[in-house]
């Protein structure tokens, strides 16, 4: 299932890979990029990844060696390097990591007051002017961050904010997904599982999850995961760290819920403070 992606004309996966304290050495890597290409099989072509990803950027690389087209492939610059002219050189290290030479979306990883956004904004476009990543993005920004983005890039546009989002927390949703949505930015739910939790049997809000799927024939991580994609502009980006983990990844689209199911669990995981 695809949607389009922000201020885009491209259509991504609403289910991608991401790769968030993967293993990095030896045989527990090996079996990282068999499970990023098994996920690329099965068309979950939008890989997110970052510099802070120790050791993540290279085994991106040996998954989507020969398949770059296929891929949306996204990082993102730390912010102690993000700076212009830090933005820029960190970018031309991923990119070197990777094994490409451009990125579909570059983000900032988060603003932390290390430099300015604005200045940000500044080596991001000049990244897009080098066509080093076609588009902009940013991460765990809130609206008055996404504001101050978006006057930087006098009308560039800003395509993304990735930001934490799942079942128990749905802090995004009373401001942040509002303001996406009303400026075109597409939203890329992170940790979209949370800490498993809401999955055990006997917990508050399983038997919910559970009552769906079986009726669907789907697993409650797979109804979780279309919640979570429910509306055009939301995205998902759960870590596969397995063969079986990404299949069951894929099957969490290409169905609806009911209006009757997004109320139950509406009810169930009220996430909000």
């Amino acid at each position: 299932m695809n949607a389009r992606f922000g201020a885009t004309d491209r259509l991504v996966p609403v289910i991608g890979q991401g790769t968030w304290q993967v293993a990095s050495r030896g045989a527990a890597a090996d079996e990282v990029v068999r499970t990023l290409q098994r996920g690329l099989d099965l068309g979950l072509t939008h890989v997110d990844t970052a510099e802070l990803y120790t050791g993540a950027e290279a085994l991106v690389a040996k998954a989507i060696a020969g398949r770059r087209d296929a891929v949306f492939l996204v990082s993102k610059v730390h912010p102690r390097n993000a700076s212009r002219t830090g933005t820029i050189a960190a970018c031309e290290q991923s990119l070197r990591r990777l094994g490409t030479d451009h990125l579909d979306v570059y983000l900032h990883h988060w603003p932390d007051g290390s430099h300015p956004i604005s200045e940000t904004m500044a080596g991001l476009h000049a990244l897009v002017q080098a066509g080093k990543t076609r588009h902009i993005g940013v991460s765990n920004y809130d609206v008055p961050e996404l504001e101050e983005a978006l006057a930087a890039l006098d009308g560039v546009p800003l395509v993304c904010n990735q930001v934490l989002y799942n079942l128990d927390e749905r802090g995004i949703e009373p401001a942040v997904l509002p303001w996406c949505e009303a400026h075109d930015v597409a939203v890329v739910g992170y940790t979209p599982f949370a800490n498993q939790r809401m999955f055990r049997p006997g917990v508050r809000g399983f038997d919910v999850l559970d009552r769906i799927a079986t009726r669907l024939g789907r697993t409650p991580r797979q109804v979780a995961l279309r919640f979570l994609t429910r509306r055009p502009s939301l995205f998902a980006i759960p870590k596969a760290s397995s063969l079986a983990h990404v299949e069951e990844n894929a099957g969490g689209q290409d169905f609806d819920l009911t209006v009757e199911d997004i109320a139950a669990i509406d009810g169930a995981f009220p996430g909000v403070p």
